[in-house]
Formats: structure tokens, C-alpha cells, sequence
């Protein structure tokens, strides 16, 4: 009976110290794009000829305290629940020191290029698995102040809302900003980690999602329908054949099809290599890249990012 117990004992410690240690997502907070323009930090990005608006970080960091201090606070919520982040400030410092190297990628033999947004490389500096965006106003009823708040957790690889939250505080007569948005937040903040966390452990459980896009050089004498093989199977068949076997579950869509291109979405891919390293969209894809350069195939190509979830593989070149 004795043995028995103490077995029971250890086996139940061992369950606790599994989910004690489970793994947290890793996060960054960022005002919301509402936020930027209410306030007027946006800046205009310039992608292959469109003007596209965009969030300056930099500038409301520099000139907003109180957006210093909301973000402080809500970093503050996160880490006494065990969540690790990532500091926007920190990742701005570390991109502005990367500012020498190109964001323009071009084919060396046709000239042609491909644009990054800004934003997908402040994204891909973080290396954050979620980003949660924050919106705030406050409300003003004679001396009285209120905070209405909106929390959105976004997966930094896809972009999709996998948790959310809002509310307005009670009122006060003479709390800060940040007083009036932990207290407004206090209460929800809770159900956001768990959806979070839950988000989390599904990545773990069935993989973290990425897009995969094959495109063509215009001068490559091959396309997708070009046959391989002793079984002479077409090179978009090979592709989808080679994302079943690499994939978690052999988890992925075909979206789109054609000789010159394919789409393949909700490809699910491991959040650790075999080398116990994280791996994003550009380790996994370089793994289809070698496989495409060896033999049979032989077929020069260059693998282009998007983020830290969207990667480009272009064949017939580099």
C-alpha cells in the first residue's frame, strides 16, 4: 500500500512539473493601427508603386509617453502570468541598426523584385509567436475619466485574431492612463491568456501554419506541369507530395494550382526541427529549396520571405 502511494505521488508530481513547464508563447505588444492614425503616427510605404499606409512605431515611442507606459503595464500583466515578451522598443533599435541591408530582393538573372513590408520585418526582428494589439480612448464625463479598451492576440505567422478582449474601467477622478487601463483590463485578462495559451498548445499539438507560394522566373524553360521521375509525375505533383511527408499529419491545402504557379495554405509545420531549433516558414521551406536543386529536379530557385509566415519559392533562378 505504502509503494503504492508513493508511486501515485510521484507519478502525479511528474504531471505537474509537465504543466508547470509548459511552454508559453512568446509576445510583443503593439498600438493598434487605429491607435497610429487617431493620433497621427502613420507614415506611407511604398510597395512596387502603391502607397500603403503603415504604423511609425518609432515615432509614437518617441513622442507619446503615456503609449510607453500603457505598454509597460500590459507587459507587466503578461509576465506575472508567466507569458515571456518580446520589448517593441528593442525590436525597432535592433531593425534601424539593420537599416543598411536591403529590403528589395531581386533575381540575379532577370532584374525582377520582390517588396517586404516594414511590418513583416519588424515581425520577423521580434521572432514573436503572437503580437497583441492594443486600442484605447479615454472617456471624459465632467471631472470623471474612463478608459474603453480593445485586445486583440494575433498570430505573428498568419495574422489571424486567436484571442480576443474589450471593455471600458470604471470611472475615476484622478487616475493615469495606465492605472485606468489595468484596472479596465484586470478583468478579462485572464480569459485572453487562456485563449493564448490554447493557441498555443494546438501549434504544439498539430503544428504552427504557414503559406507556401511557388512562382516562376518568366525565362525558365520549365513550369509546374514539367514531368520528373521515372513515373514522369508533374513538379506540382511532387511538390504537394513532398509537403505530405514534411508536413504535421500531413496537414496543408492546395489552394491554387496553375503551370506557373501554386498557392498552398494552412501548411502545418513543426515549431522545432529535428535540431531542436525553432523553425519559421523560411527554415522549413529551405528544406523543399535543396530538395528542388538536387537531382532529379536540378532546378535553380530562390526562396523570398514575407514575414516570419509566408515564403516564396521562385523557380528557374536566383
Amino acid at each position: 500500500m505504502k509503494k503504492t502511494f508513493i508511486a501515485l505521488t510521484l507519478l502525479l508530481t511528474g504531471f505537474t512539473l509537465a504543466f508547470g513547464q509548459a511552454k508559453k508563447p512568446t509576445l510583443m505588444v503593439v498600438p493598434s493601427d487605429v491607435w497610429c492614425s487617431k493620433n497621427g503616427y502613420m507614415m506611407e510605404f511604398d510597395n512596387q508603386g502603391t502607397k500603403i499606409k503603415i504604423p511609425d512605431y518609432k515615432k509614437a515611442l518617441q513622442e507619446d509617453a503615456d503609449l510607453l507606459l500603457v505598454i509597460s503595464s500590459i507587459n507587466d500583466m503578461m509576465a506575472e502570468r508567466g507569458f515571456p515578451l518580446k520589448n517593441m522598443e528593442s525590436a525597432l533599435k535592433t531593425l534601424a541598426s539593420n537599416a543598411a541591408e536591403d529590403n528589395m530582393r531581386s533575381s540575379k538573372e532577370t532584374g525582377a523584385s520582390v517588396a517586404e513590408n516594414p511590418i513583416d520585418m519588424l515581425k520577423k526582428v521580434a521572432k514573436a509567436d503572437i503580437i497583441i494589439q492594443m486600442t484605447w480612448t479615454i472617456n471624459k464625463t465632467g471631472p470623471k475619466k474612463s478608459i474603453t479598451f480593445v485586445l486583440q492576440g494575433l498570430d505573428a505567422y498568419t495574422d489571424k485574431q486567436i484571442a480576443g478582449a474589450n471593455g471600458t474601467g470604471a470611472p475615476s477622478f484622478s487616475a493615469e492612463t495606465p492605472v485606468l487601463l489595468k484596472e479596465a483590463v484586470t478583468a478579462h485578462i485572464d480569459n485572453f491568456t487562456g485563449s493564448l495559451q490554447a493557441h498555443f498548445e494546438d501549434m504544439f499539438a498539430n503544428g504552427r501554419e504557414i503559406i507556401v507560394r511557388i512562382q516562376t522566373w518568366d525565362d525558365w524553360d520549365g513550369d509546374l506541369e514539367s514531368e520528373y521521375g521515372d513515373d514522369d509525375d508533374e513538379l506540382g505533383t511532387i511538390i504537394e507530395d513532398w509537403l505530405a511527408d514534411n508536413t504535421v499529419k500531413g496537414r496543408f491545402s492546395t489552394t491554387d494550382m496553375t503551370e506557373t504557379m501554386a498557392l498552398f495554405e494552412q501548411v502545418r509545420i513543426d515549431l522545432y526541427n529535428a535540431k531542436g531549433r525553432a523553425q519559421d516558414a523560411r527554415r522549413f521551406v529551405k528544406g523543399l529549396s535543396k530538395y528542388l536543386k538536387n537531382e532529379p529536379f536540378l532546378i535553380p530557385n530562390k526562396v523570398v520571405m514575407k514575414g516570419l509566415g509566408r515564403a516564396t519559392i521562385i523557380l528557374g533562378g536566383k
